[in-house]
C-alpha cells in the first residue's frame, strides 16, 4: 500500500482528540491483541503494507523472519514490533540507508545507545524542519485562497483583528496594497 494511505489510517487510529502524546505512540503500537505468530498476509494486512514491502525489509536485512517446516514465513510478536517502528520511521521520511544503520546499531547491543540517539536526534531535526516548511507553505496556500475569497483556516490571522481591515495576511507580514490575483 502507498505511504499516504499507511499515513491516513496512522492519523485516523489516533483521532483527533489534542496533541499527539507517547501514549498515542503506544496506541499505534498496542500488540497485545495479536496472535503469537503470523503469515505474511497477516502482517501485511495489520501494516497496510505489502508482502513485497515485508519480503524488501527483510532482504535489506531489517528484521529476521523465521520460516516454518514449508518454509512459509512466520512473524513472532518481536518482528512485528519491528516492523511497527520501520514503517513509522519510513513514514516520517527516514531514508532507507539510515533505517539501515540505526538497525544495525541496534542488532549490535547496548553499547550502541548513544550512536542511536545521536541518528534519532539528527532524523527528528530534520522532521521539524520538514514541518517548519511545510507550515510556510501551508501559510501561502491559505493567503492564496484568502485573495480569491476562500475561507482560511485557522494557521492564518485576519489583519481586521489588528488593522482595521478586512484583508487576510500571513503571520509577522506587513500590510501590502492589494495586488492582482495570479
Amino acid at each position: 500500500m502507498a505511504t499516504d494511505d499507511l499515513m491516513t489510517r496512522a492519523l485516523e487510529a489516533l483521532g483527533d482528540d489534542g496533541p499527539l502524546s507517547v501514549e498515542a505512540i503506544h496506541r499505534l503500537a498496542d500488540l497485545a491483541d495479536l496472535p503469537e505468530t503470523m503469515t505474511i498476509a497477516e502482517v501485511a494486512d495489520l501494516l497496510d503494507i505489502s508482502p513485497h514491502t515485508l519480503r524488501y525489509y527483510e532482504r535489506a536485512g531489517l528484521v529476521e523472519v523465521a520460516r516454518d517446516g514449508n518454509g512459509h514465513r512466520v512473524y513472532d510478536a518481536e518482528a512485528v514490533r519491528r516492523l511497527v517502528f520501520l514503517t513509522r520511521m519510513r513514514l516520517s521520511g527516514m531514508p532507507m540507508r539510515d533505517l539501515q544503520h540505526y538497525i544495525s546499531l541496534v542488532d549490535a547491543g547496548g553499547h550502541t545507545v548513544p550512536e542511536r540517539l545521536d541518528v534519532l536526534v539528527e532524523h527528528r531535526d530534520t522532521i521539524r524542519r520538514r514541518i517548519r516548511e511545510l507550515t510556510l507553505s501551508l501559510t501561502a496556500v491559505e493567503y492564496k485562497i484568502a485573495t480569491y475569497g476562500g475561507s482560511t483556516g485557522p494557521d492564518v490571522q485576519a489583519l481586521g483583528t489588528t488593522t482595521g481591515t478586512d484583508r487576510t495576511a500571513l503571520p509577522d507580514e506587513p500590510l501590502r496594497r492589494a495586488l492582482p490575483a495570479e
